[in-house]
């Protein structure tokens, strides 16, 4: 949108010094008029048509539209002795009034071009010029951005509720879309794990100690990719952020992408477990593992417990004794071996 406006600015700017030189008196009487006017046509032309055609990037500094008005200038400067050799080696017979305002509109259409060029394409100008980059400047903490892992894993929450995070929390449109998504799956696991991310996130909102906000912004730049996880990788350097996910892939590609990314479950492995051995707790048993005897069971924040001597409980709520636990960055796994039946459980039997 800042670009159209940019643009049309050249416009009105274009045809006010136009008219404004083709209306003085030494031009509109004379037949020069019509090489003024069908110069800054062409030129005009000219550099919409490579403007358009240049490919799209973001604007992150106003230090970018001065630097190329800069370079414009001294563009023009070089340049403008090439209008008065291309008369003279042609015998093109001029006014200077006329030659003048040719300069002018060159000038005009240089600097427009310079601008637009530095604009789309920041990122290059320190490899043409080295030491010259146009870094976004934040202030302030470094908003953390959740992906639909971290808000359905829910680690996040108690970790923001500890001001650990002293940061502003930001959820994009599209991952919000995507946790709706996986809420109304027809997969019952993958619903249930959808509803508890939205009941995370909404209980992250109704938080004193949380400043997390959804930002529905519409980035030009993040909407013409396409994938979660690409846009989330765009949307984060937009807003000069950090990722949070459980996602293992998702944190390799977002340091390949040179992506700040906070890996929940890296973060997990440094501090004390939570499910120590021998203790107990109560699970269910959902499908047959892949060892002979081995039963497989999720808790309600998707951590997968694998229970001995439960291979023919599967549906039932099982009392398990912790033997061990393994936390990676693909995520953590209970080990444990069947105890009894549930309590709860026992009443109905």
């Amino acid at each position: 949108m800042l670009l159209w406006f940019f643009r049309f600015i050249f416009f009105v700017v274009l045809l006010a010094v136009l008219i404004a030189n083709v209306s003085s008196d030494e031009i509109a009487g004379s037949e020069d008029k019509w090489v003024v006017w069908w110069g800054a046509l062409g030129m005009a032309v000219f550099v919409l048509f490579l403007d358009i055609l240049t490919p799209k990037k973001k604007l992150s500094a106003l230090a970018g539209v001065f630097f190329g008005l800069l370079v414009g200038m001294l563009l023009s400067m070089a340049l403008a002795p090439a209008v008065d050799m291309i008369t003279e080696s042609y015998g093109i017979e001029l006014i200077p009034e006329s030659i003048k305002a040719i300069k002018w509109l060159m000038s005009i259409c240089i600097c427009y071009l310079t601008i637009s060029i530095v604009m789309r394409t920041k990122d290059d100008v320190r490899f043409v010029v080295p030491y010259v980059e146009f870094a976004k400047q934040s202030k302030g903490a470094r908003p953390l951005i959740l992906d639909t892992s971290a808000i359905i894993d829910g680690r996040v929450a108690d970790l923001c509720e500890s001001k650990l995070f002293d940061a502003p929390v930001l959820v994009p449109r599209f991952v919000l879309n995507e946790l709706q998504l996986i809420a109304d799956s027809a997969d019952k696991l993958k619903r249930t794990r959808g509803r508890r991310g939205l009941d995370i996130l909404h209980e992250m909102q109704s938080s004193t100690v949380i400043d997390i906000q959804i930002d529905d912004t519409i980035i030009p730049e993040v909407e013409e990719v396409k994938g979660v996880d690409q846009k989330l990788m765009m949307f984060t350097k937009s807003r000069d952020g950090r990722v949070a996910t459980t996602d293992y892939n998702l944190t390799k590609v977002a340091q390949v992408r040179e992506v700040d990314v906070i890996n929940i479950n890296d973060l997990a492995s440094s501090l004390k477990t939570v499910a120590l051995p021998g203790e107990t707790m109560d699970v269910r048993i959902i499908k047959p593992g892949e060892e002979a005897e081995q039963g497989i069971g999720y808790l309600s924040d998707g951590t997968m417990v694998v229970v001995e001597g439960a291979r023919d409980k599967i549906g039932r709520d099982l009392a398990i004794s912790i033997t061990s636990s393994l936390q990676t960055s693909a995520g953590k796994m209970i080990f444990g071996k069947f105890e009894k039946y549930a309590e709860r459980k026992e009443s109905g039997k």
